[in-house]
């Protein structure tokens, strides 16, 4: 996503996963009916399979190493403000193509299957068997709202 967010971005807040869930219908039910519009650089099907992707990475393997110590404090000072208030949009890892992983475009209904995977993995409490690269090692609970987050950020540029 670009720094300059665009303006109309929905005001998201999943409390659990369930709500990001039924946003995720909602948005299937709205593909189809071809009402539903990306204000960003992203096609909807990136998007979720973009969130998808780091909810796996805690589980197969993250595509990058940790960022230097002084980074990971950083942002490990970081992760509550980012739980209670979300994840600030415009942020790129540096040193990689278009600032992040796990951006192939995938048709909507295919990255939103693979959510769904993704995130039936967490509500089942299938413990992460790698670490996040910024945030370390989290509880289970902060890993399923760090992932909500994500979400939040992500979907806010879908209207529907």
């Amino acid at each position: 996503m670009s720094a300059a967010a665009p303006a109309g971005r929905r005001q998201l807040r999943f409390a659990v996963i369930e709500d990001l869930l039924l946003d995720i219908e909602r948005m299937l039910v709205a593909d189809k009916q071809g009402h539903i519009r990306a204000l960003g650089t992203w096609a909807p099907g990136q998007i979720l399979g973009h969130v998808a992707a780091w909810i796996e990475y805690g589980y197969d393997g993250y595509p990058m190493k940790p960022p230097p110590w002084p980074i990971r404090w950083l942002l490990r000072w970081q992760l509550k403000k980012y739980l209670r208030q979300g994840m600030p949009s415009g942020v790129r890892i540096p040193k990689v193509e278009q600032g992040t992983y796990g951006i192939e475009v995938l048709p909507t209904d295919v990255a939103a299957e693979r959510l769904r995977r993704a995130l039936r993995r967490l509500q089942a409490g299938e413990p992460a068997k790698y670490d996040s690269p910024a945030f370390g090692s989290m509880s289970h609970d902060d890993r399923i709202q760090l992932n909500l987050r994500h979400a939040e950020l992500h979907l806010s540029f879908l209207q529907f």
